[in-house]
């Protein structure tokens, strides 16, 4: 089986999403020491695989390995904003969730000073919207730790519900990782 997305699942060139007060736009060059500034705290090393600390050449390898993948066509990782300004976060869509190119996995962080706001779960909303509707899979993904009550929430905010695929263990810098699997399925 071709490890490759089929070609009906290109990433478009450029990415916009917009939604009622939420703007997810490309990284730019700019947003380098915004990247720093969100992810360089506690809570994000705690949950997620960035770098830690996240400094400024963190940030460029992130950005760097974003191009890349989008340019492969193996992912698409945008900037969460209110109105496409300065960066409160990241939304991030893989494609090929478990080798099935029908189905996609998320993955997101929120900035510190700008959880409680609802962006996450709004991010959650426009992603797994345009994975439906613009690359075309059926399905949608989201890994959340058992004792991320956090990101539980935005799970079952948005529609996904926690199944009964077995954990799946992934290294977070050299120490595991427990993840479940939440998953939410296109409407017919």
């Amino acid at each position: 089986m071709s490890t490759e997305p089929p070609s009906t699942y290109r990433l478009a060139s450029a990415v916009e999403l917009t939604g009622p007060g939420m703007r997810l736009r490309e990284w730019t060059d700019a947003d380098l020491p915004a990247l720093v500034d969100l992810f360089d705290e506690v809570e994000t090393a705690r949950w997620t695989p960035l770098a830690s600390p996240f400094d400024a050449q963190a940030a460029r390898e992130f950005l760097a390995k974003a191009r890349l993948a989008k340019a492969e066509h193996r992912s698409i990782q945008l900037a969460v904003t209110v109105d496409g300004g300065a960066p409160c976060g990241v939304v991030m869509m893989f494609l090929g969730l478990d080798d099935r190119h029908d189905q996609a996995e998320l993955a997101y962080a929120i900035g510190a000073a700008h959880r409680g706001r609802g962006l996450a779960a709004k991010s959650v909303r426009l992603m797994t919207d345009y994975a439906y509707q613009v690359v075309g899979v059926h399905a949608v993904g989201l890994r959340i730790p058992p004792d991320n009550a956090a990101s539980i929430g935005v799970a079952r905010t948005t529609g996904f519900v926690r199944t009964d695929a077995p954990t799946i263990v992934r290294d977070r810098r050299g120490s595991p990782l427990t993840l479940d699997m939440w998953l939410h399925r296109r409407l017919p």
